[in-house]
């Protein structure tokens, strides 16, 4: 079976929609909308026709306090119509209330803080005690003025940039593709905030090991993985 391309995965919709699951495969794959892209390149690059994927809106991101109740409200809402229910979130701010939940309900969820150090891969972000970084994503990269400038107000009150970032000294593009035009928008934050930059090719990280693993559980003779990684 070939997975289809959703209609709706515009960073718009991705953002304060989500994305409703297409109701095939046997293990649901729960995430939040800023990883759809990402879960649906290594789904299709590896064949994993047994997995489907349903996003909450990735403007949560923005709202750590209420990631929990969602992901619980989401299971609970897709338990009977799947074999397995996986929880692509790592911690994302929750203090250990998703990871308390997710145990509860007997559903997996990726390990670590939050995307950044999965993308970046959990052991080599913490040996870089990062505390003066400011990360973005591809995804963070395209919805920089979503979830960062809108938000924290900069665009009505611009006196608030060295309030927000004065601790900071760089900005960190995790990159998960090789794209000259999201790297040319990174560097552009990192500019308007002030920020020395830096791009580091990540690939998927972590996410393509924890997705293959999820993957392989329950199949036999399963094809390698063949995931973008780091060079």
């Amino acid at each position: 079976m070939t997975i289809p391309e959703p209609d709706n995965l515009s960073d718009a919709n991705l953002t304060a929609q989500g994305l409703r699951p297409a109701g095939n495969g046997r293990v649901l794959l729960l995430a939040c909308g800023a990883l759809a892209r990402e879960i649906l390149a290594l789904v299709r690059l590896n064949g994993w026709d047994h997995m489907d994927l349903a996003c909450l809106p990735a403007i949560l991101h923005n709202h750590p306090e209420k990631i929990t109740d969602a992901v619980r409200a989401a299971v609970d809402s897709h338990r009977a119509n799947y074999a397995r229910i996986c929880v692509v979130y790592a911690d994302c701010g929750t203090g250990g209330l998703l990871q308390a939940a997710c145990d509860e309900m007997g559903v997996e969820m990726v390990p670590g803080p939050h995307c950044y150090a999965f993308f970046d891969g959990l052991a080599e972000f913490e040996s870089r005690g990062e505390v003066t970084s400011f990360y973005l994503t591809d995804f963070l990269s395209r919805q920089f003025d979503a979830f960062v400038w809108r938000p924290l107000g900069l665009d009505r009150h611009p006196q608030l940039l060295e309030m927000y970032f004065g601790n900071y000294e760089k900005l960190v593009y995790l990159a998960q593709t090789d794209d000259p035009d999201l790297t040319a928008r990174a560097e552009a934050q990192a500019a308007r905030l002030g920020l020395a930059f830096e791009r580091r090719f990540t690939g998927y990280g972590d996410l393509a090991r924890v997705l293959e693993g999820w993957a392989l559980q329950g199949t036999q003779g399963a094809p390698a993985t063949r995931a973008l990684q780091k060079p």
